[in-house]
């Protein structure tokens, strides 16, 4: 019996040496004939830490190497395309801007407001 081999996207790189793949497949449904999206994921060894998140890699079942870990990444397909941006960034040029100019934001939020309060009274 050969080794199975899949196609995924990597989802995590966190760990060393080890990458989750998401795997996704279309399944019909046996009673109502609708196309199904399934997924899983399989976590798989990345000897030498090449695979990034959002890659698309091919992936091979071996022996067991570790309690959760039974596949193996043979190639990368394709590199992906994400940004390494933490959640804190995101929001930093923006607090800036407001901490660098608070009366300037001030006055742009009570100069939107005025006009919305006196047409309401009208």
């Amino acid at each position: 019996m050969s080794a199975r081999i899949l196609q995924g996207v990597v989802v995590s790189d966190k760990m060393d040496k080890t990458v989750v793949v998401t795997v996704a497949r279309r399944k019909q449904h046996p009673l109502y004939r609708k196309v199904i999206n399934r997924s899983k994921r399989f976590k798989a060894h990345d000897a030498a830490n090449e695979c990034n998140i959002g890659d698309v890699v091919r992936i091979l079942e071996t022996s067991p190497i570790s309690k959760d870990k039974s596949w193996r990444v043979i190639e990368i397909l394709e590199r992906g395309d994400v940004a390494e941006v933490s959640p804190e960034d995101i929001g930093r040029s923006i607090e800036e801007e407001v901490q660098a100019s608070p009366t300037a934001a001030a006055a742009a939020e009570a100069g939107a407001g005025a006009p919305a309060e006196e047409g309401d009274a009208s």
